[in-house]
């Protein structure tokens, strides 16, 4: 058994796309009409293509009571590492990202929670050790430096094993 599939409750399809692939740099993987919503995922283009994020509609009113609580108590609805926070903050700052704080250490991570203009509080986290390096031998012929580096600044949607000073598997 695998998790596959993990859910983000969303008040707008249409902004959340733009948001987690506009802004995040997340991927779009499916899209299937289902009456006035739609089947909707996103992927990391850093992380497995079989683990998706449902961008998943506030269809009844438990779920806005949820989600709404969730926010207003500071609790995040889902989390995504990074192996630079520090550089994803800033990326996502430029890009009008609104931050609660700004990355801290809390135990044996650096955190800090970020607001997805869709009605949730989303952590990004660094595991302690989980930095990204760069070695000879991580490029084949069709990607460049510039490519690698710019790739190694994305979000994740999940957290692989220590990546033991080598390229975490994407």
């Amino acid at each position: 058994m695998k998790i596959q599939l993990a859910s983000v409750m969303v008040d707008d399809q249409d902004k959340a796309l733009a948001f987690y692939t506009e802004v995040l740099g997340f991927v779009k993987k499916t899209e299937i009409a289902m009456g006035t919503f739609r089947w909707l995922t996103v992927v990391s283009p850093e992380g497995p293509q079989d683990v998706e994020l449902v961008l998943e509609p506030l269809g009844f009113p438990p779920a806005e009571v949820y989600q709404k609580a969730l926010f207003e108590a500071g609790m995040p609805a889902t989390a995504f590492a990074s192996h630079d926070i520090r550089a994803e903050y800033d990326r996502l700052r430029a890009r009008g990202v609104t931050f609660r704080g700004e990355p801290a250490k809390a135990g044996p991570i650096t955190t800090v929670l970020f607001e997805d203009t869709c009605g949730n509080l989303i952590n990004l986290f660094q595991p302690a050790g989980h930095e990204r390096r760069l070695q000879q031998g991580d490029l084949d012929s069709t990607q460049t430096f510039r490519h690698a580096l710019r790739r190694a600044r994305l979000p994740r949607l999940v957290c692989a094993s220590p990546c033991q000073g080598r390229l975490m598997p994407g």
